[in-house]
């Protein structure tokens, strides 16, 4: 596995036309009509990074652990980005801008490779992950009112199914079936685990 590879495999993707063109998961049709429903009316477009980083030959994806204060996903892991503003051209430049906004890379220092689908949050989000690779010579400067701290899980990690949680989860009184992450101390699940799996599938399940 290499950058080279990364690029190869992710050359036919295209930044989506329509930011808010979801497709639900698989496992959505288990979960109750209202959720759903929810997951696919009034969304806000929005852009999230996935930051691949090489060092000393090796491939890590960047992660934070949003601030306990936030309104939206306090306190839980996930990629750097937000929602889409006005000024910006698309929800590639929204991942850019909210990525150094947050830890403070320079998007100059990012090699934009990738995308994929929008994807919908149960916060009312249509969320398009951007792949970048990023140079190691970055500075990662966070912003403390928006990340508690950012860590790195290598990338093989993250694509090797042997490593997949599967577990129930309980929202508004409806178990919700899941799969999460373990690595070290840290637990990756909710969207940012959906974004893992998507990614996973482009890369190895062509």
């Amino acid at each position: 596995m290499s950058a080279e590879w990364l690029r190869e495999r992710l050359a036919d993707t295209r930044l989506p036309e329509n930011p808010l063109a979801v497709t639900l998961p698989p496992e959505t049709r288990r979960w109750p009509a209202a959720l759903q429903e929810r997951l696919t009316t009034t969304l806000t477009p929005a852009g999230v990074l996935i930051p691949v980083i090489e060092r000393a030959g090796d491939l890590t994806v960047l992660l934070t652990q949003r601030s306990a204060a936030l309104k939206h996903h306090a306190g839980q892991i996930s990629f750097p980005g937000g929602r889409m503003e006005d000024h910006d051209t698309d929800v590639g430049m929204a991942a850019l801008r909210e990525t150094h906004e947050e830890v403070g890379i320079d998007p100059q220092h990012v090699s934009v490779i990738g995308y994929l689908g929008p994807m919908p949050t149960i916060t009312g989000y249509a969320v398009t992950p951007v792949v970048g690779l990023v140079s190691a010579a970055a500075e990662i400067l966070i912003d403390r009112s928006e990340v508690e701290f950012a860590f790195e899980v290598p990338l093989d990690f993250l694509l090797d199914a042997g490593n997949d949680k599967r577990v129930e989860r309980e929202f508004q009184g409806h178990s919700i079936p899941m799969v999460e992450f373990h690595y070290e101390e840290w637990r990756i699940w909710g969207a940012t685990a959906h974004m893992v799996l998507v990614l996973r599938k482009h890369l190895i399940n062509k």
